[in-house]
């Protein structure tokens, strides 16, 4: 500890003000000021630092995001390791008045940890919920004079085959008087436009029907409004949020899996805004089904409105994108460009956009016209590298397909023979014909991790090194097969 803590700094209550500081700087003094400052008490022992806290729910709470980084600073302060203990601290709950949650807030068996005894302070609160952005100005809109513009527009909005269907059931949920479907579930890849039809239906709903109110949220910004709703005691103000909007829109709605309580709170809103006849727009990179960790009655309610796939735009549509952007650019770019550069970039929006910004900026640079030539030379790296001949949505639909089973099957946690090969063809496949990380892959097939998709594909690798005879059951019994033509038979049916 000598060298580490300050020669004026040598008493217990020093040492305790050193570590609070180090705290602060690993993650940073906005999240420290909303989770320490006021709201833990640090007491130090010989081999250990307890962090105590009002209650139950505040200790899981830190246990679970912070307890690395306390670890950390402790050891920098202290020089040697201290294992952090995060516990109620009875010195805390003094002085605060005591209350219970009705079990219809959150009715998820065995969530203890999610049923506070104590509230916190409210100056604490006060910074909770300014810190977070629980304020409608900066996460979400009530209404449009009161915050921030969306700022995508049907207007901007290319639409072709592949998305034609998501664009007319979007506009339909401003134009009809009456929604025809609730929810809209619009689902796909990454950068093919999802977030643009929400904030489109948000933008046209502002501009056609000023009096409505309306939110756009992301599903991560839900759940976190809703835990600190629970920490700060003001589930009613929340709720009033988010139930009492004429139009309810959530991005990324599969980040709610593996989140039950959250997924309860929605699902009640989701509930009282559908009675009240009132409208609810989804997004997400997979459909409802193929979500894992996703209740059952969360997923027959988003099955029971309307779900629309985004595929990757055609090559008529992604010439008409790289239009549009060279206008936003204000920049003339022939025609043969733009054809050169949305036949080879096919993936996304964004990688066409980018393709796009590379050639114009590489041009500026070189004091070089936008021609043929040019873009051929900005884009030489990118062509190199090569496209994915397969996606990983092919990729899943063709191994399912082969080996008899469902999508959701491949995503979710269970470990029969024939679906535990399914899912190891599928990480397979998808290392090898995509530039997805083992993370991505992972976290695409069902929330696995990395070192599930490693493991499982150096499996497979090792079945077709050796050609083994795999058997599993199909829907017509029991099916053997030699790895290496299965692979052939998979690659085939993929591309």
């Amino acid at each position: 500890m000598q060298g580490l803590v300050r020669d004026d700094c040598r008493t217990a209550d020093s040492v305790i003000c050193a570590i609070n500081d180090a705290i602060a700087e690993r993650i940073g003094q906005q999240k420290f000021r909303i989770w320490f400052k006021n709201s833990t008490r640090l007491t130090l022992t010989d081999d250990q630092l307890k962090v105590g806290v009002a209650n139950q729910f505040i200790s899981t709470w830190l246990e679970s995001h912070f307890q690395v980084q306390v670890a950390d600073a402790a050891k920098a302060v202290l020089g040697r390791d201290c294992r952090p203990v995060f516990a109620v601290d009875s010195k805390l709950i003094g002085g605060q008045k005591s209350f219970t949650f009705n079990e219809n807030i959150i009715p998820a068996p065995g969530s203890s940890a999610l049923t506070p005894k104590t509230a916190q302070s409210s100056q604490s609160a006060s910074a909770l919920t300014l810190a977070a952005g629980v304020s409608a100005g900066q996460t979400t809109q009530t209404r449009p004079a009161q915050g921030r513009n969306l700022k995508l527009t049907f207007d901007a909005f290319v639409v072709g085959r592949s998305n034609e269907l998501a664009y007319n059931a979007a506009r339909s949920i401003v134009t009809d008087k009456q929604s025809p479907f609730n929810p809209l579930f619009i689902h796909g890849g990454y950068g093919l436009g999802k977030t643009h039809l929400l904030q489109g239906i948000c933008n046209e709903l502002r501009s056609s029907r000023p009096t409505a109110t309306w939110q756009y949220i992301s599903a991560e910004d839900f759940a976190n409004q809703f835990v600190l709703a629970l920490k700060t005691r003001k589930l009613d103000a929340f709720r009033h949020r988010m139930r009492q909007t004429d139009l309810l829109a959530i991005d990324d709605i599969h980040f709610l899996a593996s989140k039950p309580s959250t997924q309860e709170e929605f699902l009640y809103t989701f509930n009282t805004l559908d009675l009240a006849g009132r409208q609810v727009v989804l997004a997400s990179d997979a459909h409802p089904r193929e979500i894992t960790q996703l209740s059952e009655k969360l997923v027959n309610r988003f099955v029971s409105g309307m779900v629309v796939r985004i595929d990757t735009p055609d090559f008529k549509t992604r010439c008409e994108i790289c239009r549009r952007y060279a206008g936003i650019l204000k920049k003339s770019v022939p025609e043969e460009v733009i054809s050169y550069i949305a036949d080879n970039l096919k993936r996304s929006i964004r990688e066409l956009q980018g393709g796009l910004l590379k050639v114009t900026a590489y041009a500026s640079l070189q004091n070089a016209k936008i021609d043929l030539a040019t873009a051929r030379a900005a884009m030489a790296e990118l062509i190199e590298r090569g496209e994915p001949t397969m996606n990983l949505s092919n990729i899943e639909s063709a191994v399912a397909e082969y080996f008899g089973i469902t999508v959701s099957a491949i995503h979710s946690s269970k470990k029969d023979k024939t679906v535990a090969l399914a899912r190891h063809f599928c990480m397979f496949l998808a290392r090898k014909h995509t530039r997805m990380s083992s993370s991505e892959i992972g976290r695409l097939l069902g929330d696995k991790n990395h070192a599930t998709v490693l493991v499982g594909s150096k499996k497979i690798e090792e079945q077709i090194a050796q050609n083994a005879q795999l058997n599993w059951q199909g829907p017509t019994g029991n099916r053997v097969c030699q790895a290496k033509a299965i692979l052939e038979q998979l690659e085939g049916n993929i591309r």
